[in-house]
């Protein structure tokens, strides 16, 4: 196990990686992130951490790019689901964990899907800031709720309300709630 710490306008960020793969990306701090074991070995220009800080970096600057880093994920198969599923959630728009729910095939399970949102171990490029209240509401993260709001500034997935932005740019309303 390699790992690499990265400077971001949030705090520090902890990259963790193989020789193929990123594992993990973390904020100092946060919840959950994995203490460095001493058999781990600081590569900070291996390619892995090279390529994760430079589009770190641009991400950052506001540059929508795909993230083409390849992850892997460690996690029950609920947990993959769940991450995979965060995937699919668009820049600049935000889904409830209710919705998550249903689209990962288990509607009455959102308690679950909160909680392995909650251990993403791949902040930032695995989007679980972009999971919200069902009345887009901001939500527990665990790099912290002002991490997580300025996350979605940047992505401009926030109203002026502070609430978040569904697709076609409504805010304040309940998730699936007719304008």
């Amino acid at each position: 196990m390699r790992h690499a710490l990265r400077p971001s306008p949030l705090g520090d960020i902890l990259l963790t990686f193989d020789d193929d793969a990123l594992l993990g990306l973390y904020f100092v701090g946060q919840k959950d992130q994995p203490a460095i074991a001493a058999h781990w070995r600081e590569d900070g220009q291996h390619p892995v951490a090279r390529q994760t800080s430079d589009r770190i970096e641009r991400y950052f600057m506001g540059i929508d790019e795909p993230f083409e880093v390849p992850i892997v994920f460690a996690g029950t198969r609920f947990q993959v689901a769940v991450w995979r599923a965060l995937l699919e959630i668009p820049r600049g728009e935000t889904v409830s964990y209710a919705e998550l729910a249903r689209r990962i095939g288990a509607p009455t399970a959102v308690r679950a899907v909160g909680a392995a949102v909650g251990r993403n171990p791949v902040s930032i490029f695995v989007p679980c800031h972009r999971v919200v209240g069902s009345n887009g509401a901001l939500t527990g993260y665990a790099g912290g709720l002002p991490r997580k709001k300025h996350l979605l500034r940047l992505e401009q997935a926030l109203g002026e309300d502070g609430r978040a932005r569904r697709a076609g740019g409504q805010t304040g309303l309940p998730f699936g709630a007719a304008a």
